[in-house]
């Protein structure tokens, strides 16, 4: 059935399907060629996508061939497909807006080490920035135009400094993203 149509119709089928990006190796198996034809074809696609006036490319990562959504259209991405974090990452989201800036370390002590991951994931979606500042051994974290762009935030309720009411912030920050 797929005998007949071109191997760059194929390495782009595949590349679409599997949704990551793929060796030369990997596509030749997938494509069911050799190296050299899988190599020619992504040649080809390639050459056809740069060619086309298209919001899609096919470009080479350290991880292999990618089919990927052009880089002029990632603000486009950002506004249609929402962001779903889970109930820590918003919490750690939510301590980090309020204390804004904090050293990851404090963090730490605030949230648990779990917060570790919900950093990077904060990070890969460009919630919050994470910076060394000088000596520090920890890194510092602040929110970015995204977060207040995000949640419709214009400013974030100040911080009280009693413990048993330094709560009652994030739990109406919370109350505010869910929303």
């Amino acid at each position: 059935m797929l005998k007949n149509i071109p191997i760059a119709a194929k390495i782009e089928a595949i590349l679409y399907l599997k949704g990551k990006p793929l060796s030369i190796s990997e596509i030749a198996e997938y494509a069911k060629c050799d190296r050299l034809i899988a190599e020619e074809g992504i040649i080809e696609l390639m050459e056809n996508y740069a060619r086309r006036d298209t919001a899609l490319e096919v470009i080479e990562t350290e991880h292999g061939y990618s089919l990927q959504l052009r880089s002029d259209f990632h603000d486009l991405v950002q506004a249609l497909i929402p962001v779903e974090f889970g109930v820590g990452a918003l919490r750690t989201l939510a301590a980090i807006a309020l204390h804004n800036p904090i050293l990851q370390s404090e963090l730490i002590n605030l949230r648990g080490s779990g917060a570790y991951q919900h950093v990077q994931e904060l990070v890969e979606s460009g919630f919050i920035r994470k910076r060394r500042e000088g000596d520090s051994r920890s890194f510092t974290l602040q929110i970015t135009p995204k977060f207040h762009q995000y949640f419709q935030i214009e400013e974030l309720p100040q911080i009280l400094t009693t413990p048993e009411k330094e709560q009652q912030p994030e739990v109406e920050l919370e109350k505010t993203i869910k929303n």
